[in-house]
């Protein structure tokens, strides 16, 4: 693409952009801090680590549906902001509780579930407002710059929180968190964000049933709902499994472990930068297509490495995972924000982040498969699995889309 065929977002939306960069950045220098924290400065033990990250995951089931019902409401700007200050206090309590030497698994359980909401609300708001700040021939570029986000944030943000921690110590990473935060908020404080109409004042009860009857009878976005869901499972199931496999059945060391599952998030970057070129050149379906495709074919590759035990070929498992599943994540985004009505975007977000639900039970398949008959089998399940999401996705007609859907009125 020369740079005269770029596209060229608008500068309201480059504050989102960067808003965004800034939020995913400082949820996760604090998700990877947390733990560390938990065990240097508590001494904590796998069973209460667990029970942590269960404290630092609920907030996706508990409140993507009451944050999709806001974000429909009322401003979605102004919600982001709130939600990403709520996250910047939480932090900043936590640095006061080290500093104080007063932090406990419990204080640290509960500061980092109130942060945890603020990411929700952030997840769900976001792609709601995306579609207000851009024309729509400019929504894969503008998905393509927030995923990009996204993706860098995930990719280097565990690791510096890491580092964070071993250099300047527990505090300041957390306050470097806090900052990330702060200047979240400032850049949605310049975003100019188009008046809707009002909405009618029902039950919420109401508006969640409304919301999930389009999603589920919607014949486009059912089978992508369906898809994510089953994808989420078997990624998360493979995740359970694979360090222990990956030592015992592959023969490498805490390094070779982490490079390959590294490529997960090279994977990501690479499916971001080129995801806007792609969707120029493919039809718009064949795209959707992308992701259940390639992560089928990782699955495969995989499952191969029972038979042929090399790092290399899990290595191009992880970044097929990674690259072909941005391309959806961005393809679908897309496809949601064009043919639900702007009055429905936040809650039909929400119902998207439920699928999410899906990590915990592919987790659990993986700690009871695995342990009854070992990670071999888990790997073979997750092929079967993966096959199956690919399945529904290519025999659903949002494959057969030849360009993007027209957006739809309020």
């Amino acid at each position: 693409m020369s740079r005269s065929d770029a596209p060229s977002l608008p500068a309201t939306f480059n504050r989102l952009a960067w808003s965004n960069l800034a939020a995913q950045s400082a949820e996760q220098i604090a998700l990877a801090a947390a733990p560390i924290v938990a065990v240097l400065l508590l001494g904590i033990g796998e069973g209460q680590s667990g029970l942590l990250q269960t404290a630092l995951t609920a907030p996706f089931i508990l409140f993507a549906i009451p944050a999709g019902l806001l974000a429909d409401r009322c401003s979605r700007r102004v919600l982001m902001a709130s939600a990403e200050a709520l996250r910047a206090l939480a932090l900043l309590t936590i640095v006061l509780a080290i500093w104080l030497g007063g932090i406990t698994l419990p204080l640290l359980a509960g500061l980092g579930f109130t942060a945890v909401c603020g990411t929700v609300v952030f997840s769900v708001a976001a792609p709601a407002l995306v579609p207000s700040l851009v024309t729509p021939a400019l929504l894969p570029a503008a998905n393509a710059r927030i995923e990009l986000a996204r993706t860098i944030a995930f990719a280097s943000g565990p690791a510096l929180g890491g580092m964070l921690v071993g250099w300047i110590g527990a505090a300041p990473a957390f306050a470097c968190a806090a900052v990330l935060s702060v200047a979240a908020v400032g850049c949605l404080a310049g975003i100019d964000e188009p008046a809707r109409a009002p909405v009618p004042q029902r039950h919420p009860r109401q508006d969640i049933e409304e919301g999930a009857a389009f999603v589920l009878r919607h014949p486009l976005l059912r089978p992508v709902f369906v898809t994510q869901f089953i994808f989420n499972t078997a990624h998360f199931l493979l995740l359970a499994v694979f360090v222990p496999y990956a030592v015992h059945r592959l023969g490498l060391a805490a390094i070779g472990v982490g490079t390959v599952l590294s490529m997960f998030g090279a994977g990501m970057v690479v499916g971001a930068l080129f995801a806007t070129r792609i969707m120029r050149r493919l039809p718009f379906g064949t795209v959707i297509g992308l992701g259940p495709v390639a992560g089928f074919v990782a699955a495969l590759i995989m499952a191969l490495t029972t038979v042929i035990p090399s790092p290399w070929l899990a290595g191009v498992s992880f970044f097929l995972l990674g690259a072909g599943p941005i391309l959806w994540v961005i393809s679908t985004t897309t496809l949601r924000q064009s043919v639900t009505p702007a009055n429905l975007l936040g809650r039909v977000s929400a119902i998207n982040i439920l699928s999410y639900g899906a990590r915990p039970l592919g987790s659990l398949l993986g700690a009871v498969i695995g342990g009854a008959y070992g990670a071999e089998v888990c790997l073979y399940l997750v092929a079967l699995i993966f096959g199956l999401q690919a399945l529904v996705i290519l025999t659903s007609p949002a494959v057969t889309l030849a360009r993007q859907p027209e957006m739809q009125p309020a």
